[in-house]
């Protein structure tokens, strides 16, 4: 559950916060809301394309009770990036980038493990969608031992028109199953590469599939099942970095 600590309220207080250019995590509105305050805030948020939920008040107040006139905000611990912006700069580097997609990963302590591999292992950039994807808490900053002050999120309206303009810009899309696809160890995975990694509950969704070069897996010889969404992260990272070495 999200603590009243870890948000702001109030209308005015809200607006002067995303005016200080301070990026939103996460906005809800009470349902039924109107004012001149209310329509302040609103064009506010259309004109830098927060994200927002209109929702009972109920679900407001499962937070606080205190004066949030309608309106509660999160403010983001770190400043996400577009991937429209930084392809090129990877590109002008002379660098084949290599960036991962998270579609539906939803645990803030996965997310955050994964950001730290990503890190260590060479990766340029994750991209996440806006809705649907674990919340960026301190949580999420603690497990990846601080690699989320500097290493780029892109969080995407749209994760398949991302996944489409990285496709059209050249980089080669593979997607990770559990059971369906080619060995990861027989895949090329050098060049310009996308890595799209689904929910463990879900999967990838099949847009996604349906935009794939390649379909990857990782042999398993045990009796479970599946690896956590963080632990094949680092398994297939491994092996993108271990081709690229040669």
């Amino acid at each position: 559950m999200q603590k009243e600590t870890d948000c702001i309220f109030g209308l005015r207080a809200v607006i002067e916060a995303i005016r200080a250019g301070k990026q939103i995590d996460r906005l809800l509105v009470k349902q039924g809301l109107q004012g001149s305050l209310y329509h302040e805030l609103m064009t506010e948020v259309r004109d830098r394309n927060i994200v927002y939920q209109i929702v009972p008040l109920e679900r407001i107040e499962l937070v606080t009770r205190k004066n949030h006139q309608g309106v509660l905000a999160w403010l983001s611990e770190i400043e996400f990036q577009y991937i429209a912006n930084l392809l090129p700069m990877i590109f002008e580097k002379g660098e084949d980038p290599l960036i991962i997609a998270l579609d539906g990963v939803s645990d803030v302590r996965n997310f955050g493990a994964i950001v730290r591999t990503a890190e260590c292992l060479g990766a340029h950039a994750i991209i996440i969608p806006e809705k649907g994807s674990a919340r960026i808490t301190a949580d999420a900053v603690k497990t990846s031992a601080g690699a989320l002050h500097t290493f780029p999120v892109c969080r995407e309206k749209s994760i398949v028109r991302a996944i489409e303009y990285l496709k059209d810009s050249g980089l080669k899309i593979v997607c990770a199953g559990e059971r369906a696809g080619t060995p990861a160890a027989e895949v090329p995975l050098t060049g310009p590469t996308v890595l799209i990694l689904g929910s463990e509950e879900k999967g990838i969704s099949r847009e996604l599939v349906a935009l794939s070069d390649h379909q990857i897996r990782i042999p398993m010889t045990g009796t479970i099942a599946s690896l956590n969404v963080s632990v094949a992260a680092g398994i297939l990272l491994y092996e993108i970095t271990r081709q690229r070495a040669k």
